[in-house]
C-alpha cells in the first residue's frame, strides 16, 4: 500500500524485497535468506546515499534491514510499536535502539524498560473533533435520520468474517430499525453488492471504501471493526461504542490482545471471530438497548485516548537528533 500512498502524497520512496518468514512450512520460506542478504545490502546504500540523522522503524519487514544499517554506523534509531504485542522485527531491534515508542503500557515484557516511551499511535487530525458533523455524514451517506447506525469497518481490503455477519443479519438489523453503513473493502464489494442488490433491503449502505471517515464516526451509534493498532487507536479518540471483531489470522493474536487491552478497562465489547455470523445482531441489540452501558464504553474509550501521539514521538525523535 505505501508503494501507492506514499508518492501520491508527494514523498519519494524506495523499496526492498524483503518479505516476512512463514511460520509453516512453505516454498516462499527458501528464498528468504536470498531477499534478506539483496535488503541488507540495499539498506545499507540507501543508507550511505541518504545520510540520515536519525532513523525510525514501526514494525514492518523493511525496517530490519534498515535500521540494521542505521545501527551499524552509530545513527540513532527510534523504534515505534503499536500493537500490545511486540512483533518480531521491534524486538531484534530493541537491543540497540535509542528509544522505543508504544502505544500500550506493560511493554517491558518485550523491550528494555529503560527506553520506553508511552506515547500512544499517530492517528488522522480529522477525527479530532466531530461535533457538527453528523447532519452532514447523514446527507453525504444519504441515511436516514430516525434510525440508529451501524458502522462496519473490515479495512480497506476488507475481511471476510465481518462482511459474513452483516450478510447474515442484515435483514434483521433492518426490521429492528437500524441502518448500516458497511465498509465491505476492495476483495469482496462486487460479491456483496449482488447479494445485497437481491435482498431488496433499503437501509443496508454498502460502500467499497470510505474516505471520509470523520463523517462516518460522527454518524454512528456503534462502530464494528477489526482491532488492528491503528483502528483501536483511531477509535478510542472518536470515544463511540465499539464492538471489536480481531482477526484470527495474524501473529501472535495481537489484534485480540490488542481488543482485550480496552475491554479489560470497559472501553468496548469483544465478539469472536468464530462466533461473529450470526452473533452481530445480538452484540448491536446489547449496545443499542443499554444506553448506560453504550454511554459508559464510550467515555472509558475516551480515557485511553492519546491525541497527541505524533507530537509526543517527533519530541523523543527530535531530542535523539540533538
Amino acid at each position: 500500500m505505501e508503494m501507492q500512498k506514499v508518492p501520491e502524497a508527494g514523498y519519494p520512496i524506495k523499496g526492498l524485497p524483503v518479505a516476512g518468514l512463514q511460520r509453516s512450512l512453505s516454498l516462499a520460506n527458501l528464498s528468504f535468506p536470498f531477499k534478506l542478504w539483496k535488503s541488507l545490502r540495499m539498506a545499507a546504500q540507501i543508507v550511505k546515499e541518504f545520510r540520515p540523522h536519525a532513523v525510525v522503524g514501526v514494525g514492518g519487514y523493511a525496517s530490519g534491514p534498515v535500521l540494521r544499517a542505521a545501527q551499524s554506523k552509530g545513527i540513532p534509531t527510534l523504534l515505534q510499536e503499536q500493537n500490545s504485542y511486540a512483533g518480531l522485527t521491534n524486538k531484534l531491534l530493541a537491543k540497540k535502539a535509542n528509544s522505543i515508542c508504544v502505544a500500550y503500557p506493560g511493554m517491558d515484557q518485550f523491550f528494555p524498560a529503560g527506553k520506553i516511551k508511552i506515547t500512544g499511535n499517530p492517528v488522522r487530525k480529522d477525527i479530532l473533533d466531530l461535533s457538527g458533523k453528523k447532519e452532514k455524514g447523514i446527507e453525504h451517506f444519504g441515511l436516514a435520520t430516525d434510525r440508529k447506525t451501524i458502522l462496519v469497518l473490515g479495512g480497506s481490503l476488507g475481511a471476510r468474517t465481518l462482511n459474513q455477519a452483516v450478510l447474515q443479519d442484515m435483514q434483521k438489523l433492518e426490521e429492528a430499525g437500524y441502518q448500516v453503513l458497511w465498509q465491505s473493502g476492495k476483495f469482496y464489494f462486487k460479491e456483496m453488492l449482488a447479494k445485497l442488490e437481491e435482498s431488496g433491503l433499503k437501509h443496508i449502505h454498502l460502500r467499497e471504501f470510505i474516505r471520509e471517515m470523520d463523517l462516518a464516526y460522527a454518524v454512528a451509534d456503534v462502530i464494528v471493526s477489526r482491532a488492528g493498532a491503528l483502528s483501536v487507536s483511531e477509535l478510542s479518540l472518536v470515544g463511540k461504542p465499539v464492538i471489536f471483531i480481531p482477526s484470527p489470522n495474524v501473529a501472535e493474536d495481537h489484534q485480540t490482545k490488542n481488543a482485550m487491552a480496552y475491554v479489560s478497562h470497559q472501553a468496548a465489547m469483544l465478539l469472536r471471530d468464530a462466533e461473529a455470523v450470526g452473533q452481530l445482531k445480538n452484540k448491536v441489540d446489547e449496545l443499542l438497548q443499554d444506553a448506560a452501558l453504550a454511554a459508559t464504553l464510550g467515555e472509558n474509550m475516551k480515557k485511553l485516548a492519546k491525541p497527541d501521539a505524533a507530537k509526543a514521538i517527533v519530541n523523543e525523535l527530535e531530542f535523539l537528533v540533538k
